[in-house]
């Protein structure tokens, strides 16, 4: 069980956090705050030289995103990303893995 309230939550999101818009498949948008995160990852591809991807991660309440399945779409900064994994840890965040479109 989390330690801090649905509210403890939404003042770290607003203060690390930015808005984004947020569409479920065949609803309507709603703006939610989350923590965008696109770091390059290193890949292994099995050569002498790896190689980098990005890999955007967005980190929200779950109480934003109830209802988010894999194809939904989140509008940050401009650019589009499809959610691709969901994954709800249980305290009150959700973690989605997106992809960029």
């Amino acid at each position: 069980m989390a330690v801090e309230t649905a509210a403890d939550r939404l003042v770290m999101l607003t203060d690390f956090g930015q808005s984004v818009t947020y569409t479920v498949q065949g609803g309507s948008a709603a703006t939610i705050t989350a923590i965008f995160d696109n770091q390059f990852v290193e890949v292994d591809s099995g050569g002498t030289v790896g190689f980098s991807v990005q890999q955007p991660r967005l980190t929200c309440r779950t109480q934003d995103v109830v209802n988010c399945t894999e194809g939904d779409t989140f509008v940050i900064s401009g650019a589009t990303y499809l959610s691709r994994i969901v994954q709800d840890d249980g305290t009150g965040m959700t973690e989605i893995v997106l992809e960029k479109q």
